[in-house]
């Protein structure tokens, strides 16, 4: 059996392994159905809690059609919007409903998609990820430190005990974390609803 400190090793391990899908692997090119859940397959398969599981399919792409969270294909086919679409779904959808998400995406679908602005929506995936490396240091560097905290818990029982209850509090700690991000988001989703479409025109100058 594994030590607090060998568990923690594994979960930085796995996190150094785990990478956005780079815009440049995207292709260019309209697929489709098939070629949809058999590229992100591909793409998000180290992400996945166990390998029988699916990244992607076919009832949960029209799923997302249906809650007006991706725009219809046309003649069948899936553009490259479409699929940075997909992609941003992937990432949410294990955190908010898909009542947020649209919400979310109301002004990037009106906007950016298949739009002609100046920004593209490939321009704002890439955007958005640039902070992807940054982003994994703070949160590693988080976790070591909630991880020291969990060990100054329950100091004064059985050792066979502490390093069970030590390992509690940080997954405890990490749940926390979790649940008041996850409610700080949620609160923004709210907000925006409030005030409608306007937060998502763009501005003209």
């Amino acid at each position: 059996m594994k030590n607090n400190d060998e568990r923690l090793a594994d979960v930085l391990g796995r996190l150094d392994k785990l990478s956005y899908v780079k815009l440049e692997k995207i292709p260019e090119l309209d697929l489709y159905m098939d070629q949809v859940t058999s590229f992100m397959e591909e793409q998000l398969k180290d992400t996945k809690r166990n390998q029988e599981d699916k990244v992607l399919t076919k009832t949960m792409i029209n799923n997302y059609a249906k809650n007006r969270l991706l725009p219809p294909p046309v003649k069948k086919k899936y553009s490259k919007e479409h699929m940075l679409l997909l992609l941003f779904i992937y990432y949410y959808k294990n955190l908010l409903s898909f009542n947020d998400i649209e919400q979310l995406f109301l002004p990037i679908t009106k906007n950016y998609f298949s739009a002609s602005s100046d920004l593209s929506l490939s321009a704002i995936y890439q955007e958005v990820f640039t902070l992807e490396k940054e982003q994994k240091e703070r949160v590693k560097k988080d976790v070591q430190a909630k991880f020291q905290a969990a060990k100054t818990t329950f100091t004064d029982i059985d050792e066979k005990e502490r390093e069970y209850l030590q390992l509690f509090s940080f997954i405890s700690e990490l749940s926390f974390d979790v649940y008041l991000k996850k409610q700080m988001i949620e609160a923004i989703i709210d907000q925006l609803r409030e005030e409608g479409a306007d937060s998502g025109k763009k501005k003209h100058p």
